[in-house]
């Protein structure tokens, strides 16, 4: 049971904002520093991706691992106990919508880049993962 009106309820979890997160931010810092130059929230391309770097031809898209079920991730695994069947409905499409983007944006010819937030946790390892995706899908 809730310990919210509905209406309460409804009114937190709009407040969820869905771009310019704190990982989102640690991305872009860290890829500013390594030198790469991007645009945020690309409206035209699917997905609306959270980094678009044009000059790779590359979108990084940054996923929370509750909300996209990051696989194998302890935050990815937790299910809320009460409404299962909402929830479960409500991952599915998210994780659907995050494949169907991806196969759009391949399609228009982007490659695509998925940095969770488990892998903030080491900026170094990060860093390499970026430049070797970003770096390796262009070359």
């Amino acid at each position: 049971m809730d310990i919210f009106s509905k209406e309460k309820r409804s009114k937190i979890m709009g407040r969820i904002g869905g771009k310019n997160t704190k990982p989102e931010i640690i991305v872009r810092s860290l890829l500013h520093k390594m030198g790469y130059r991007f645009r945020i929230h690309k409206k035209e391309l699917p997905g609306k991706p959270d980094i678009c770097l044009p000059k790779y031809n590359t979108v990084v898209f940054v996923h929370g691992c509750y909300w996209h079920r990051h696989k194998n991730c302890k935050r990815g695994c937790s299910t809320p106990s009460t409404n299962i069947d909402f929830w479960r409905k409500k991952f599915r499409g998210t994780v659907r919508r995050d494949k169907e983007n991806q196969k759009a944006l391949r399609n228009l010819g982007w490659n695509v880049v998925t940095v969770w937030q488990c892998e903030l946790s080491d900026m170094n390892q990060l860093a390499n993962k970026l430049n070797q995706e970003i770096k390796a899908l262009t070359d």
